[in-house]
């Protein structure tokens, strides 16, 4: 352990990276740079918030926040008064951000790439959006920069579209969008800064396609796969050799971990085969058909909302029912099997996961499914579940971090525990 008086640090996230994918390539020589950092430096599992996506993730680490106190439980809600589908903005997040409260010490931050930070706000110091982002004029902060960008044809992503129908192009779009990045990370690590966000969000969209290529040699695009993660291990070894000769600490993270996908589960499904959930119209769309008679309504991936009175427009579940309908739920989810096998893992209530003043409208049940159960809301679908055209889903349990300055992080912290121990480092 070292101490920096200038107090800087380095966060380097790859979505969606498993710890044991780490493990196992840094042992079979692919990835010579993890596997020095993994010697030299406390490598361990963590684990992240249900549920486990990318915008509860990354929200509760930048916020050191969990989702009951920062108000993010997906990447939408609904409108309660019409059920109509609302988008969150970075703009509407209701808690402060890490670097949003370093400003009040006077420093200066970089945030390159992280999700959910669209559009970008004023920061001090630079901001690139990451994905959802709509418009790249609109992901960045001093607009000044946009014309750096531009130049280089910056990609806030990569085009998924790609892995559907070329998945050779999609695996060039992988490797060019990073090195684009990359350029831009090192124009700016040539600033002043105090803390700086690099994330690598092509590792998820690698696996959610291509997962299956991680381990099966015959896998078509096993080798792609790999190389990929060279590059990976390439531009990571770079940047910490970098911090190291700088005296500079820094952390690897990834906001979730990653398994082959089995089957996609479509929650609405099971409920409207329970009478809890109930349309006005014979093929909804979305929720806003809702009958009122409705007992439950699911929100991706894994939310279930007991549809109360007051709290829901034409929601007739009254207070003093509540509790008896959430057990009835979680046990006839409990119960549910696919080719024999347990589709569910853990069933929560909020109250068991999320502590906060927003815990008012956080779901009611958060389902956690075994590996290989990607749970949909699957409201427009004729089925209970169904094949999938992605070879990946997220897990909740095998996150990673390489922590090089030792913040105190223990096996199994969650993800926004991170978040406070490096803000701590700080003061």
């Amino acid at each position: 352990m070292f101490f920096n008086k200038k107090k800087k640090f380095m966060v380097i996230g790859i979505d969606g990276v498993p710890f044991e994918l780490i493990k196992d390539y840094s042992k079979k020589g692919y990835l010579p740079n993890f596997k020095k950092l993994i010697v030299n430096n406390k490598f361990i599992k963590t684990q992240v918030p249900v549920p486990e996506i990318s915008s509860v993730s990354w929200t509760s680490f930048m916020t050191a926040k969990n989702p009951g106190e920062h108000g993010v439980f997906g990447f939408m809600e609904i409108n309660p008064e019409n059920y109509s589908y609302k988008f969150l903005s970075f703009r509407t997040l209701r808690e402060k951000t890490m670097w949003e409260r370093l400003e009040n010490c006077k420093k200066k931050s970089i945030i390159m790439n992280l999700p959910n930070t669209y559009p970008a706000k004023a920061i001090k110091g630079y901001l690139i959006s990451g994905f959802v982002a709509l418009d790249l004029k609109d992901s960045v902060y001093p607009k000044s920069f946009l014309k750096d960008l531009e130049k280089i044809n910056y990609r806030v992503d990569v085009d998924v579209s790609l892995a559907k129908k070329d998945k050779k192009h999609f695996i060039k779009d992988l490797h060019e969008t990073l090195d684009i990045r990359f350029e831009i990370y090192k124009k700016l690590i040539k600033t002043k800064w105090d803390l700086f966000y690099f994330i690598i969000t092509g590792t998820d969209r690698l696996h959610h396609f291509l997962f299956k290529a991680n381990d099966d040699e015959s896998h078509p695009y096993h080798k792609d796969f790999i190389n990929y993660y060279k590059k990976v291990d390439e531009i990571v070894g770079e940047i910490t050799e970098e911090m190291n000769n700088k005296g500079i600490p820094f952390i690897i993270l990834s906001d979730h971990g990653f398994v082959k996908l089995k089957k996609e589960v479509y929650l609405s499904q099971y409920l409207k085969n329970w009478k809890l959930l109930e349309f006005d119209i014979e093929s909804p769309r979305d929720l806003k058909s809702i009958n009122e008679n409705s007992k439950a309504f699911v929100l991706d991936p894994s939310r279930i909302y007991i549809h109360l009175k007051d709290k829901f427009k034409r929601g007739k579940v009254k207070k003093e029912d509540y509790d008896s309908i959430r057990k009835d739920i979680k046990q006839m989810f409990s119960e549910i099997e696919i080719e024999g096998n347990k589709v569910f893992r853990k069933i929560f209530y909020k109250e068991e996961v999320y502590s906060g003043r927003f815990l008012n409208i956080a779901p009611d049940i958060i389902l956690l499914s075994n590996y290989g159960y990607d749970l949909k809301a699957g409201i427009t679908k004729d089925s209970l579940y169904s094949d999938s055209e992605f070879e990946g889903m997220h897990s909740q349990d095998n996150a990673l971090l390489i922590d090089s300055y030792d913040l105190g992080i223990k096996n199994q912290d969650f993800i926004y525990e991170i978040g406070q121990k490096i803000e701590k480092y700080f003061y």
